[in-house]
């Protein structure tokens, strides 16, 4: 992907890339995170609506990337689009932590919650 490319991705608005996000994820079929050193995934600290936690997720790589670039100790790592919805979604329902669908360039996110993002995902899975 060009960078062109990326950027003109990344400057959609929220909407555009969670559907982006969903078409990318239902064809490749791995979602994207960021992991530290220690193998600990990236949390984000919300203050909207009295603040909470959520988890940044990216359709691919260089998307990814694109967000750690200003923190150097930060790695992508795939997903398994089946473990994600059978482990980590329960996982973050569990512990009340939201879901941040793709990051644009102005910081924007789209927030969800786990049962809502397992359930689009499972309608785009439908689609094949």
């Amino acid at each position: 992907m060009s960078t062109d490319d990326l950027k003109a991705i990344l400057d959609l608005d929220c909407e555009a890339r969670y559907e982006y996000f969903l078409d990318l994820v239902g064809e490749e079929r791995e979602i994207w995170i960021l992991v530290n050193s220690d193998e600990h995934f990236l949390k984000l600290h919300s203050e909207d609506q009295g603040g909470f936690e959520y988890l940044p997720i990216w359709p691919s790589t260089e998307f990814a990337e694109a967000f750690a670039t200003e923190d150097s100790d930060l790695q992508p790592r795939s997903v398994a689009l089946p473990q994600f919805l059978n482990r980590w979604l329960p996982g973050l329902k569990k512990d009340g932590i939201e879901v941040g669908v793709f990051p644009g360039a102005d910081d924007s996110v789209w927030i969800t919650e786990p049962a809502d993002l397992e359930q689009d995902l499972r309608d785009e899975l439908n689609r094949f």
